[in-house]
């Protein structure tokens, strides 16, 4: 007789809180792929590492500043916003 066992896991929703303050040279960087992801330390702190690429619709003339959302399941990327 064969039996098989399916799990499923299902892990909720991470959101991570984090503020950042980068000018646009410091994020250059970032921005030419030289270094490939970001390391913040969120409100609550903390140590959170996600690709930097994620920061590009952020960038504005001055750099990127604001207050962030990082969201996550599994580990794996679902969403960055911007707050304020």
């Amino acid at each position: 007789m064969f039996t098989s066992a399916y799990h499923l896991i299902i892990r909720k929703i991470m959101k991570y809180y984090f503020s950042l303050d980068l000018s646009k040279t410091d994020f250059l960087p970032y921005y030419r792929g030289e270094v490939d992801s970001i390391v913040v330390t969120t409100n609550l702190g903390t140590t959170v590492k996600f690709p930097a690429m994620h920061l590009r619709n952020h960038l504005t003339d001055r750099g990127i500043y604001g207050h962030f959302c990082l969201e996550t399941q599994n580990n794996k990327f679902l969403s960055l916003s911007k707050l304020s």
